[in-house]
């Protein structure tokens, strides 16, 4: 289902200094083409509609993220249609790479096959699993002068970006999610919207030599979910686990493998400045750290923190076959501090 290209060409060695390396090419500014899609997008709604998806800046519902099913303001894209819906998905666009973009489509749909395999009456199951129930919110007015925001969030997405005088200043909390984490339907049909960022995890762990496990694998018990769902800001506690520092070249290459995984979902200014920001602070700084089962299909959860930045994936539900995962700033989600 989901288009995987590479974004980052890896960790080389400058001297001493391992680098995270981008690939070559323009890097647009994202948010010019946030204020012009949302202004679309704004401009083709009823104005009940514009009422139900507008919120000023500073309403507490900006930072009011989760990524569970429950009750939620905004517009839902099933509200939508024709020109309305094409330019819902074009703001999304906005705010993703094409790699990114695919990922969230594929991770809506797969609300569909919980609709399905899901008990209970038809109307009820439909309420609460709808590839369509995800809900768009603009807050204050978009431009490129003053400060605005929007989000997209339903189950198992919350993309949450922040634009101050035409540039974006904050794209955290970024999460998605993939329920089932695996959908067999076959010889190369087997889908896994997440499964890369799983895989790669596990192989740094099962390359982890005597010395290299002790740091690494923190317990054989996985925590049962993510850190701070829901929270405004993140987990700020000390870092834990294997440091890039002591890694073998094979876990450097898989590293770089896995925070291009993470980071190619967003447009290339935003990756862009994430990984100049994890350069600055030092590729070395950043470590790894599991809990759980090394075995697929068991129990799992782990985590890479660097200074600058938090990533935490969990696989423990319905027999590990439900997948939570995020991007965090450790300077602070939303543009606002950290307390």
């Amino acid at each position: 289902m989901r288009t995987r290209k590479l974004a980052l060409s890896g960790l080389v060695l400058l001297g001493m200094t391992a680098v995270l390396v981008g690939k070559p090419g323009d890097t647009p500014n994202s948010a010019t083409g946030m204020v012009e899609a949302a202004k679309k997008y704004l401009g083709s709604l009823s104005e009940e509609q514009k009422k139900q998806t507008s919120f000023s800046y500073d309403d507490p519902e900006r930072t009011n993220w989760h990524f569970i099913p429950r009750p939620r303001k905004g517009l839902p894209l099933k509200a939508l249609e024709g020109q309305a819906l094409k330019d819902a998905h074009a703001l999304i666009q906005s705010g993703l790479s094409p790699v990114g973009y695919d990922q969230t489509v594929n991770i809506m749909s797969l609300e569909e096959i919980l609709f399905l395999l899901e008990g209970g009456e038809r109307e009820a199951r439909r309420e609460r699993r709808d590839p369509q129930k995800y809900y768009l919110s603009v807050f204050g007015t978009p431009d490129t002068k003053g400060t605005w925001g929007w989000r997209l969030e339903g189950h198992h997405i919350s993309l949450n970006f922040t634009i101050k005088d035409g540039k974006v200043v904050a794209s955290t909390p970024e999460f998605f999610g993939a329920n089932p984490g695996l959908v067999d339907a076959g010889p190369k049909r087997a889908v896994r919207v997440l499964g890369p960022e799983e895989d790669m995890a596990r192989q740094i762990l099962k390359l982890c030599n005597d010395e290299q496990q002790k740091l690494c694998w923190q317990s054989k018990e996985a925590p049962d979910d993510l850190r701070g769902g829901g929270v405004v800001q993140p987990e700020t506690t000390a870092a834990v686990g294997l440091p890039v520092s002591k890694m073998s070249e094979d876990q450097k290459k898989l590293m770089r493998d896995l925070l291009s995984e993470y980071l190619q979902n967003m447009p290339p200014d935003v990756e862009k400045e994430r990984r100049e920001k994890i350069n600055a602070a030092g590729i070395d700084q950043i470590t790894f750290a599991w809990w759980g089962s090394p075995d697929k299909n068991e129990r799992h959860y782990y985590r890479i923190q660097g200074p600058t930045f938090l990533v935490e994936y969990n696989n423990t539900q319905n027999d590990a076959n439900h997948v939570h995962s995020y991007w965090r700033n450790l300077a602070g989600d939303f543009n606002l501090p950290v307390k």
